[in-house]
């Protein structure tokens, strides 16, 4: 009986412990999302503004034949960029992101097209490694806390590749092995309880054309004159266009890791509350039954020795 109170104590002592770690981990993420939120609404009208400025170089622009934009016939290769995180810790956000991943490439594969995968995180990383899976290349130590430095360094090395593979086609020498397609696998942060895994195709964009949504109060269409020209506008413009939607992505990604975070410990925390209060309850037995075995012992003595008086 000794030795089991003394392991039910030791046991609530670790799991008050744990307790405290995953309340600080949540206490720590509910702090940082609020940054990462923050963050994710101040990067939205600069994406929007860019956006609307392609669409208005591509409708000046003498002809859409920049290799950002044109789709090349029989695509053969695609980069996916898989977003994950460093830390775990986060439920299953990592996982989620991570199955996208398998049906996207499983759908490329069906398409005929070889999939060349690029991770940011560990975790991505380390899911690839075990399973022997080449890793084009990868990045780590900003999943939380992503800077605009990171996805350039992302997004430039997937542009050097998707250039390459115009060169590809139009028979490389240098060996430089390309690709004709971008893809990148995100977690969208939706709400502090709602975030949702999503692919999209980066390269070759998809230009909106939104002509109604900028028409002037008198109901005329706006016109710009570019200089220099649409076309050498495209070009400057298109690179950080993507450079953009990484960030974006690694932006929502980042609030994503960090609610699905707050989820997890939370519910951590309240399951070692939980666990704590019924080890309480069933060392409070066992203390119980150990005195009452402890009196029964007593009187049981006591009565035996009555007995023996009796008999004297």
């Amino acid at each position: 009986m000794a030795a089991q109170l003394r392991e039910l104590r030791s046991r609530i002592k670790a799991t008050k412990s744990i307790g405290k770690i995953t309340k600080a981990m949540e206490l720590i993420a509910t702090a940082r999302i609020t940054k990462a939120r923050a963050k994710v609404a101040a990067s939205r009208p600069y994406a929007d503004e860019i956006t609307k400025v392609l669409s208005a170089l591509a409708g000046a622009a003498a002809n859409l034949d920049h290799p950002l934009l044109v789709e090349r016939p029989n695509p053969k290769r695609a980069a996916v960029l898989v977003v994950t995180s460093d830390k775990g810790q986060c439920g299953g956000y990592n996982s989620n992101v991570l199955r996208a991943t398998e049906e996207l490439l499983s759908l490329l594969r069906k398409e005929g097209k070889e999939a060349q995968v690029y991770v940011t995180g560990n975790k991505g990383l380390n899911y690839y490694r075990f399973r022997n899976r080449e890793v084009a290349d990868g990045w780590t130590g900003f999943s939380d806390q992503p800077n605009y430095a990171a996805a350039v360094e992302a997004a430039e090395t997937l542009v050097e590749s998707f250039m390459a593979g115009v060169d590809d086609a139009q028979g490389n020498a240098d060996g430089i092995e390309g690709v004709d397609e971008i893809h990148i696998v995100y977690t969208e942060f939706v709400s502090m309880l709602t975030q949702r895994p999503i692919a999209k195709r980066v390269a070759p964009l998809e230009v909106e054309y939104s002509e109604g949504e900028e028409e002037t109060p008198a109901g005329l269409l706006p016109s710009y004159e570019f200089e220099p020209s649409a076309d050498k506008l495209l070009d400057s413009l298109l690179p950080k266009y993507i450079n953009t939607r990484i960030y974006s992505a690694l932006l929502e990604s980042a609030a994503s890791e960090l609610a699905a975070r707050r989820t997890a410990m939370k519910a951590a925390s309240d399951n070692a509350n939980d666990l704590v209060g019924n080890l309480t309850r069933e060392m409070n037995q066992a203390r119980q039954a150990q005195i009452t075995q402890e009196i029964s012992e007593i009187v049981g003595g006591a009565n035996a020795l009555t007995a023996a008086g009796s008999d004297d």
